[in-house]
């Protein structure tokens, strides 16, 4: 699972800090009735929800260059990258860095592959952001899986943490996994199948209870 963007190191882009999704008080309030974990873990953060989003192609590059590391050497990895493409990088400033450096300030050759290819398909309107929130999840899955080096999972974030859907489940994040088997299992080995069958009580707020679930296992809120 890659690390993700802690608040305390959000763009100043971000919206205030204090919006939350029309959704989370709504789902908050099913998944303590429905469910005796969450019914436990939830209040431990009642200042905390989902953050509002960063733009979408730095919500991508984040977890394009987090992915497989650690969360120091992610971090790392994201400070040289933004001291050569900018605090906020846009696609243009990307490809004018890779002109100048391939490896967009010592990034591994594969990951400053993808991240140039992801700016090349929004600098050349290859991808229309403006489309993705008009569409359901799996279809906005499908396009950003036929970018290169973009999974389910870094798509799935993208749906969590840039359009804020309130019910994806990414059953190929390890830290959920971790937290399901520890809060439901007694820290045994969980598969998919019974992460899955866990979960159908907390739809249609399966982000949320995500949400918490990671929370439980790192208190610090954390954002791509």
């Amino acid at each position: 699972m890659a690390p993700r963007l802690k608040v305390r190191d959000m763009p100043e882009t971000f919206i205030s800090p204090d919006a939350k999704p029309g959704y989370w008080d709504e789902a908050i309030a099913a998944l303590i009735e429905r469910d005796r974990i969450l019914r436990k873990i939830i209040p431990q953060y009642p200042d905390g929800w989902l953050a509002p989003p960063v733009a979408p192609f730095v919500t991508l590059a984040r977890a394009l260059i987090g992915h497989q590391s650690s969360i120091k050497a992610a971090d790392t990895a994201w400070q040289r990258f933004t001291s050569g493409s900018g605090r906020n990088p846009t696609p243009r400033a990307v490809l004018k860095l890779a002109a100048e450096d391939a490896t967009l300030a010592g990034l591994p050759k594969r990951k400053a592959e993808y991240i140039i290819d992801l700016a090349m398909h929004f600098a050349d309107k290859k991808v229309q952001p403006s489309r993705w929130s008009a569409m359901d999840d799996e279809a906005v899955v499908a396009e950003l899986c036929a970018i290169r080096g973009i999974g389910r999972w870094t798509a799935e974030m993208f749906l969590i943490f840039h359009l804020q859907r309130c019910d994806v489940l990414p059953l190929d994040d390890s830290r959920l996994l971790k937290a399901i088997s520890l809060h439901y299992f007694s820290g045994e080995p969980v598969s998919r199948f019974e992460a899955r069958e866990v979960a159908q009580a907390w739809a249609p707020w399966r982000t949320v209870a995500t949400w918490f679930l990671w929370r439980s296992l790192d208190p610090a809120a954390v954002q791509y």
